[in-house]
């Protein structure tokens, strides 16, 4: 099958050497390159390392239990919030 490529002018002018020194047609040493890597086998998927865990303890909330978790979170917002905007109002 006759098909047209876009080729670059420097890759060309090695395929003309390549296939020179071998003494084969242009066209042949393309089909062959194209064949070894149209043949190659998929790489085998690399096997992912375990994620890193850490034992912190039992839990301080049952994070099943929706209002109990918003209670902890909030608690802890309006602490951070008002706990060290006090902290900082009597630092001055």
């Amino acid at each position: 099958m006759k098909t047209t490529l876009n080729i670059d002018d420097t890759v060309m002018q090695r395929l003309r050497e390549e296939s020179a020194r071998r003494g084969t047609t242009m066209s042949a040493l393309v089909e062959a390159a194209l064949r070894t890597i149209l043949d190659e086998k998929p790489a085998k998927p690399t096997e992912l390392l375990p994620l890193p865990s850490w034992n912190m303890g039992k839990p301080l909330v049952d994070i099943s239990n929706r209002e109990e978790l918003y209670r902890v979170l909030y608690e802890e917002h309006d602490r951070k919030l008002y706990w060290d905007d006090a902290n900082a109002r009597q630092d001055k």
